[in-house]
């Protein structure tokens, strides 16, 4: 269920106005999404979900409790208030609980697409179906996932701040094998605008991959020269991002944080031409234009030009630092370069083609180090040119060596991670020196 401003403005002001807690602070968030999957020549299921959820925190001095709701039935959302009264009341006291957010300002996103929203069922079927002809004439197996929804965001507070965020998604993923079954290949997007998906270029992509005969090779673990493709990048990134928290750093238990104590803001960390931004304003990449906590989203810069320029702090934190807060992103952008895939591909005398990653977990959160699994696309390198398909690899490295090992960048683009549904991620392929293969894997 999408809810408009105003339609989400009189909700929470209905239940804001029969509270008794101190303050209290209440959340919506809810949408449309519709989606067909297609495998076996054909489309096979399709759905069509709508959900909406309301979240009631109260609060009595330093104690808060919350309680969450689906819909809209009126004995159920008085049911949540008294519910998060209770807990409240129960609740011990959490000195770094701090008043609600006051009346704010909101930047306008760059999130919602009118024609998105628009999308109905029939359309997914009308993009999915050349890729499904295409494996068919080229004897490829193919199985994947189309959709498009709407939704959004909304919050309010007892101290009078107000914030709507509207958004829209789309996303297309393939994956592709060949009829013997020894080898696969993947594509994906995730993008607010369903225009932008380009089904048919996506579904060449995976079926060009999938469509190598010879027999997979077998390489020794062991760290190479890699090139990761846009998606696997995004999933490194979003590792590190997740992770930048400043009280983390400022506490020692932090790739981020200064031998001796406080953070490392201000070192050169990365590449010289790595720089990693969030944007509610962004035209390929939007952030949202507020915060868990209610504060407006800005343009905020975490690298620039591999300097470490930002970390998230919360409003906790910042003041305990005397700093303003700043969310913990949602979104990103890396800004990319010029070398194409086909360049790296040239550059590199031995080396491994990564699709995407999967399965991602963390080995040591102090170091920011990540485990996990090549998949649907690895292949061999040398002397400038893919000579074969290779087995997969486990892979344990942290992000920050990895973009510290940056020998060149490509052009930046949207693109869908394994790690997160719904992501809102521009990254570029990554030519990478030293990546740590630490085990092979028997998977295709």
């Amino acid at each position: 269920m999408l809810l408009t401003p105003f339609e989400a403005k009189a909700v929470t002001g209905r239940l804001l106005a029969r509270s008794k807690a101190d303050h209290c602070i209440v959340r919506l968030n809810g949408g449309e999404r519709i989606n067909l999957r297609f495998a076996r020549g054909n489309a096979t299921t399709n759905g069509n979900q709508s959900s909406l959820r309301v979240t009631i925190e109260s609060r009595f001095g330093q104690r808060a409790g919350a309680a969450s709701v689906g819909g809209l039935d009126e004995q159920a959302l008085e049911a949540a208030i008294a519910r998060s009264e209770e807990i409240a009341r129960s609740a011990p006291e959490n000195r770094e609980l701090l008043p609600p957010v006051g009346p704010q300002t909101y930047p306008v996103g760059a999130g919602y697409d009118a024609a998105t929203a628009a999308v109905r069922a029939e359309r997914l079927a009308v993009v999915s179906k050349p890729v499904i002809d295409e494996a068919s004439r080229r004897a490829i197996d193919v199985a994947g996932y189309c959709m498009a929804r709407h939704g959004f965001d909304a919050m309010a507070t007892s101290a009078g701040q107000f914030a709507h965020d509207a958004q829209t998604g789309a996303e297309f993923t393939v994956t592709a094998r060949n009829k013997s079954g020894t080898w696969s290949g993947w594509a994906g997007r995730s993008d607010t605008r369903f225009d932008s998906l380009d089904p048919a270029r996506l579904g060449r992509r995976a079926i060009d991959k999938a469509a190598y005969t010879a027999p997979p090779v077998r390489l020794e673990a062991g760290r190479y020269t890699v090139i990761l493709e846009s998606s696997a990048v995004s999933d490194l990134v979003m590792w590190m991002l997740w992770n930048m928290n400043a009280r983390d750093a400022d506490e020692g238990r932090s790739v981020f944080s200064r031998r001796g104590g406080g953070n490392r803001l201000g070192d050169k960390l990365f590449q010289d031409a790595v720089t990693i931004f969030t944007d509610p304003g962004d035209p390929v990449a939007p952030e949202r234009v507020f915060g868990d906590e209610g504060f407006p989203s800005r343009r905020t810069v975490w690298v620039q030009d591999g300097v470490l320029q930002n970390l998230f702090y919360s409003r906790f934190w910042a003041q305990e630092k005397s700093r303003e807060p700043i969310a913990r992103p949602g979104s990103f952008v890396m800004a990319g370069g010029t070398t194409t895939l086909d360049d790296m591909i040239r550059a590199t005398r031995r080396g491994v083609l990564v699709t995407r990653f999967w399965y991602m977990r963390m080995v040591d959160a102090q170091k920011l180090l990540v485990t996990g699994l090549t998949r649907d696309g690895n292949f061999l390198i040398e002397d400038g040119r893919i000579i074969a398909p290779a087995l997969n690899f486990r892979f344990n490295e942290s992000p920050v060596a990895v973009l510290a090992n940056v020998l060149a960048i490509g052009p930046s683009e949207r693109t869908r991670g394994g790690e997160r549904e719904d992501s809102v991620i521009a990254a570029p392929p990554l030519l990478v020196n030293d990546f740590n293969f630490s085990s092979t894997s028997e998977a295709i």
